[in-house]
This record gives structure tokens, sequence and C-alpha cells, in this order.
């Protein structure tokens, strides 16, 4: 899958389970370690692991995608998904302010998070 595919995939699953401040940084021109940055906000533990959970299961099951890895899956505050194009990064947000990634890769361009066609709300409720 191409990455920008895969990045606006993670996107829409992590706005299924109402993930806080989605931001994609595409990173290709400046990183020889992957093509995007996906970050989001998690409210609480629980919910941080509802977003990494549906976001590694959709993807497995609807694209076929599996991570290289996943780090910090016992973390409250930080976990990290590696699908190699697409690093995706869900965070709490005294995490997400204290590391500032955005600032750290500012030089990067931003993208507006959008969902690949078929994935809204109403074709969500089909499968």
């Amino acid at each position: 899958m191409e990455s920008h595919r895969l990045v606006q995939y993670c996107y829409a699953y992590a706005d299924d389970r109402k993930a806080v401040d989605p931001v994609i940084l595409e990173v290709k021109e400046l990183s020889s370690v992957t093509d995007y940055f996906f970050l989001v906000t998690g409210t609480s533990a629980p919910h941080l692991r509802a977003i990494v959970d549906t976001v590694v299961e959709r993807l497995k099951r609807d694209q076929g995608v599996r991570p290289l890895s996943l780090d910090g899956k016992t973390s409250a505050s930080w976990v990290v998904i590696d699908y190699n194009d697409v690093i995706v990064h869900v965070m709490s947000r005294a995490t997400r302010e204290r590391y500032d990634l955005e600032s750290l890769w500012g030089d990067s361009p931003r993208l507006k998070p959008r969902r690949p066609r078929g994935t809204g709300r109403a074709a969500l409720a089909l499968k």
C-alpha cells in the first residue's frame, strides 16, 4: 500500500475512536527512516489503548497491513506504531506537549487529515 493511502487509513481508524488533534507530517524529504508521522492525542490511558488497538486491528483486518513494531503498548502516555513508511504516535496531552514533535519536525509540510473513500461513518456501519 502506498504510504499516503496508509496514513489516510490510520487517520480514519483513529478518528473512529475520537482521537484528538490529528496531525500528519510529511517527513520524507527530511528523514531516511519514514515518509509520514501521524500524531494524535488520547484523553486517557483507556482512550489511548483503544486508539492503538483500533488502528492496528482495522489495518490488519481491512487492509492486510501489519505493523513492523509496536512500542509502548503498556505505557499510558506514548505508543508508537511503526508501519515503515508511516509511524503513528498516540500520546497523552502532557507527553505530546513535552516532546512537541510538531516543532521538532517543524520544517516538514503538514497535510490535511482526510479519510480514504469508503471509510466514512456510514461505510463503517456497514462492515
